[in-house]
């Protein structure tokens, strides 16, 4: 995959984890294109190390998606974890 399938990839896959988790987490558009290339990345590893499935480079696999949107998911909660509950207003 090239960096604009990437970039795709994050958007979209950081869009599934934000509707998944709500929440008021800062960032907009292009904090949820981060979270979602860098969710890639980190679901991408540990569904090599943690699986045995290492994932392919072919846009349109299923496990491709699936570890983006679970890697998104685990850096939403992290977020979360360390710097507060994002749905209390200060």
């Amino acid at each position: 995959m090239g960096i604009v399938s990437w970039i795709i990839l994050g958007l979209i896959a950081g869009v599934i984890a934000k509707v998944l988790l709500p929440g008021r987490d800062p960032g907009g558009l292009i904090g949820t294109t981060l979270t979602g290339i860098a969710g890639a990345f980190v679901g991408g590893w540990l569904s090599a190390h943690f699986l045995d499935r290492p994932v392919s480079k072919d846009f349109y696999d299923p496990a491709t998606w699936v570890s983006a949107i679970a890697g998104a998911l685990v850096l939403l909660v992290g977020y979360r974890i360390f710097f507060g509950n994002s749905r209390e207003r200060h």
